[in-house]
């Protein structure tokens, strides 16, 4: 009997649930330590903007749908693309992707055309526009239409944990004298224990994934382009670090730092809906 590796796949969904449960179950934890335990209620007042925007960033990349295919989609040749006045042509700098528009992109599992960066997930099923990677944590695909929300839950993320750690840093130390003294209660002390190790496991882990994606973000490449591009002098949806920076967080400074976007950019930056991309005007490869 053969066995589909890619239906099995989709079981992951699952243990994304799981992982949705433990985000609540470390902010559970971390409140309990810091407000309740360590601090009082001062410290919620102070901190909780950044867990208000850590929050709100969650839900928006967990409930916001990466992008996926319209149904019986085919690419639009250059000459379309002219004839139909395309907006990316409008700047001196870029050029419709002609090397993306293939119509002989196809993925055998939809049973559809693929659009240039456009994978397809065996966790969900289905092919998703610019797909970054499946995330557990968010029971959802990091694509086109919300890898800014991703982006700003791993900093919120980061900066919660760091907080966290930092103030529970002085009843971490204090946290083996008080054990061998029976001073605290050892609901307490193991509350705080637990608290501080979660919490700097998580700011060393996010710091490297913001590194790391970071990187990927100036360059305007996904996590699964890098293997694409290897070889490529450069890589040719690189248009500078402030273009690509604008692909993903769009124009409006006002709203960098909050998942959202303006109508102006949603109309007018093509990227954000993940069916056509600007590339460099003299790509080398």
């Amino acid at each position: 009997m053969e066995i589909n590796v890619f239906k099995l796949c989709s079981g992951l969904k699952f243990l994304g649930y799981l992982m949705i449960l433990l985000v609540a179950a470390i902010i559970a934890v971390s409140y309990d330590a810091i407000v309740i335990v360590t601090c009082g209620p001062q410290l919620l007042r102070g901190g909780a903007h950044s867990l208000i925007m850590l929050l709100w960033s969650y839900y928006r990349v967990v409930f916001k749908d990466p992008g996926s295919v319209p149904e019986n989609w085919r690419a639009v040749l250059p000459e379309e693309a002219l004839e139909a006045g395309s907006s990316l042509n409008d700047r001196p700098d870029c050029v419709v992707d002609t090397v993306g528009l293939d119509r002989r992109a196809f993925c055998n599992y939809c049973q559809n055309g693929k659009p240039p960066r456009c994978h397809h997930c065996s966790v969900c099923q289905r092919c998703v526009l610019k797909m970054d990677h499946h995330c557990v944590w968010v029971v959802n695909c990091v694509g086109a239409r919300n890898y800014k929300f991703f982006l700003l839950f791993l900093l919120y993320t980061f900066m919660v944990t760091t907080m966290d750690t930092l103030v529970l840093l002085p009843a971490f130390i204090n946290f083996f004298g008080e054990a061998k003294d029976h001073s605290s209660s050892p609901s307490d002390l193991a509350v705080i224990f637990l608290a501080f190790v979660l919490n700097l496991a998580f700011a060393l882990s996010l710091l490297c994934f913001l590194v790391m994606h970071a990187s990927l973000l100036s360059s305007n490449t996904t996590s699964i382009e890098v293997y694409e591009k290897r070889g490529a002098a450069r890589w040719k949806y690189d248009l500078g670090r402030k273009k690509n920076f604008e692909q993903v967080f769009g124009t409006k400074k006002a709203l960098w730092f909050f998942p959202l976007f303006s109508k102006e950019d949603v109309d007018n930056i093509p990227a954000l809906h993940g069916l056509d991309f600007p590339i460099r005007a003299d790509p080398e490869s």
